[in-house]
C-alpha cells in the first residue's frame, strides 16, 4: 500500500524570472542547493521528458551512511511553471511542482509544492528525508538567485 503526503514553501528572491527558472529547472546545478546530492549525470530524455537525470544522494539511517541513485525527469519548464518527477525503487515518487511568478518590487516569488509517494513501510523514513532537503535546499536558494549575475549582490 502506497501512502502519499505533500509540503510545499515559499521563497523570495531579487532575481529575473529566467534566472530562476535557469537555475530551478536544470538539475546538473541542484548540487550547490540540494544537502542531499553527491552527483548527477545528464541522461537521454525518457519519453514525455524535456531532460532526465540520474541523480546519487548520500543518505543516513541511525550510524549508516549509504548512497542512493534514482531517475529524475524535467516534464515542464517554463517562466512560470517547472515540473519534476523523479522515481526511485521500491514504487516511490517525488513530485516537485514550482510556480513563479514576479512580485512588486522585481522580487520572484517561487511556490513550491512537494509531494511523495512511497509504500508505507518506507514513507515516514522518506517524507522526512525529503522535507528536510528540500528545505535545506529553500534556505539557500534566495541567496544563490540573489548572487546570480545581475542579481542585486553581483559584482562588475
Amino acid at each position: 500500500m502506497l501512502r502519499r503526503d505533500s509540503f510545499s514553501y515559499t521563497v523570495q528572491a531579487r532575481c529575473s524570472l529566467a534566472e530562476a527558472t535557469a537555475l530551478l529547472s536544470d538539475l546538473r546545478r541542484q548540487g550547490e542547493l540540494h544537502p542531499l546530492i553527491i552527483e548527477v549525470r545528464q541522461l537521454p530524455p525518457r519519453p514525455g521528458a524535456r531532460a532526465s537525470y540520474a541523480i546519487s544522494d548520500r543518505l543516513a539511517a541511525g550510524p549508516l551512511r549509504f548512497r542512493t541513485t534514482y531517475q529524475a525527469d524535467l516534464l515542464v519548464s517554463t517562466d512560470e511553471e517547472i515540473v519534476m518527477v523523479a522515481r526511485q525503487w521500491p514504487a516511490t515518487t517525488v513530485r516537485n511542482h514550482t510556480r513563479l511568478r514576479v512580485e512588486p518590487g522585481g522580487l520572484v516569488r517561487i511556490d513550491v509544492e512537494i509531494t511523495l509517494a512511497a509504500p508505507a513501510p518506507l514513507f515516514g523514513y522518506a517524507f522526512r528525508q525529503a522535507q528536510a532537503a528540500h528545505l535545506g535546499l529553500a534556505s539557500r536558494l534566495a541567496a544563490v538567485l540573489d548572487a546570480a549575475p545581475g542579481g542585486p549582490n553581483a559584482t562588475d
